[in-house]
């Protein structure tokens, strides 16, 4: 009777096969606690995201006239009717392009492709802005998408002409160009 009172019996706690690991604290984070853990953690990225969400949403509602510095882009003498100057503006690492298209209008666009930023190229023959790493093509008066997968428009150098000279003085915007 002994036997079956000892087969009876619950086994001690570290009675198993791994009776010789201490196992206290082994399950210390339980679901629940991760769960809080995880809200706590979801809580201070969005208190810490708040800073940045007030200036965009300022910025929104009432937009900063920003100040461009005035650049010579070249004189007027320098560029045919169809040709193309690179420059950069508004800082030295903004890439733009230059177009003369008659001989009293100009265009100037930056020339990072609207899609995935790949530079902007002037086709004189085809008179259109392109983009050769998905066949982006662009209209020079207007900076509009016409073919490929760029949907924004390219964003537009505010020009001056000024003594024999042309003159990058701003960006437009992208509502402001629609």
């Amino acid at each position: 009777m002994e036997n079956n009172e000892n087969s009876s019996k619950i086994p001690l706690k570290d009675d198993n096969y791994t009776h010789n690991i201490n196992r206290s604290n082994e399950r210390c984070l339980d679901r629940r606690s991760f769960m809080k853990t995880m809200v706590g953690a979801a809580g201070l990225f969005a208190v810490s995201t708040l800073p940045w969400g007030a200036l965009a949403a300022k910025e929104l509602v009432s937009p900063s006239k920003q100040a461009y510095p005035k650049h010579k882009i070249a004189n007027l003498s320098e560029i045919k009717v169809g040709e193309a100057v690179e420059f950069a503006y508004p800082s030295e690492h903004d890439t733009a392009l230059l177009v003369r298209v008659k001989e009293q209008e100009f265009k100037a666009y930056q020339n990072a492709c609207t899609h995935l930023r790949c530079p902007v190229f002037w086709d004189r023959e085809e008179k259109e802005l392109l983009c050769p790493c998905h066949h982006g093509k662009f209209d020079v008066a207007t900076g509009q998408p016409l073919a490929g997968p760029p949907r924004r428009p390219l964003p537009e150098i505010v020009l001056q002409e000024k003594d024999g000279a042309v003159y990058a003085v701003g960006v437009k915007r992208y509502e402001e160009q629609l």
